[in-house]
């Protein structure tokens, strides 16, 4: 007997399941592939409900599941013939929610002009998320990776901070662990221009360049600008990615010269 399976057997059920419990749904599944053990308590329909109630709380599961039920649901060839209730729906569902990350990506990359995007179309791609009822680990799962457009990490950040009122500390929390919060994003807004003694001046140029985990801190500023977007006094805001700086040609050989 292996070291592995001599653990297993002396594992209570609880413990194990107690165990599987508290992993995230990626390490459920990373487990499940451990052994025939794990597979099958990792499938148990108790762990995938909970699951499901986790990422999508404000849904009726009931529901959903007895239609589930009613309607024969026949699975797609491609999932494992052995999964169960909780789990098929969990599976089911996470793939529309992915369907739908992937419909306001596509909107956002097409959105782009010269890589900046105007807040019209910024706004849209939010109001998108929130009639499509994304919830908050559905956009830490598609909207707030590191290899996405920052801007689309922005999008996710600014519908979580407004829209689902997620605390500060959590939305930090998510930055973080996607390694995501030093990304910076550059907002300029230009304003109307002031009236003096009869005269108005020319519009006001507004830039301001902050990082992901700064603006899910305190930079209200900025997330109020988005958040109102063209209106009144504001003529135009437009988002963009910070560059990073270049070293200009006469420092370089200055440098150089230096060595």
């Amino acid at each position: 007997m292996s070291p592995s399976q001599s653990i297993q057997n002396s594992l209570p059920h609880d413990i194990s399941l107690k165990i599987a419990s508290s992993l995230q749904v990626f390490d459920v599944c990373s487990l499940g592939s451990c052994s025939r053990f794990w597979r099958e308590l990792c499938g148990s329909d108790c762990l995938w409900e909970a699951l499901c109630k986790d990422r999508w709380p404000a849904r009726d599961f009931d529901k959903d599941s007895s239609a589930f039920q009613d309607q024969n649901f026949e699975l797609d060839q491609r999932m494992d013939s052995n999964l169960k209730g909780w789990r098929e729906l969990y599976i089911s569902k996470h793939n529309e929610m992915a369907e739908k990350a992937s419909m306001v990506m596509n909107f956002v990359e097409c959105a782009l002009a010269y890589e900046s995007i105007e807040v019209g179309n910024y706004l849209k791609a939010i109001e998108f998320l929130k009639s499509m009822q994304f919830g908050f680990k559905d956009v830490q799962m598609f909207f707030l990776k590191p290899k996405l457009n920052v801007l689309l990490n922005l999008v996710g950040l600014h519908y979580c901070i407004i829209w689902l009122d997620v605390p500060s500390k959590f939305v930090k929390e998510a930055l973080h662990s996607n390694k995501i919060t030093e990304r910076q994003v550059c907002v300029q807004w230009w304003k109307l221009g002031r009236w003096f003694y009869g005269f108005r001046l020319r519009d006001e140029l507004h830039s301001r360049n902050a990082s992901l985990g700064d603006l899910a801190a305190s930079n209200a500023e900025v997330l109020w600008v988005l958040h109102r977007g063209a209106i009144h006094e504001v003529l135009r805001v437009q988002i963009s990615a910070v560059k990073p700086t270049s070293t200009s040609w006469s420092h370089q050989v200055a440098q150089s010269v230096n060595e």
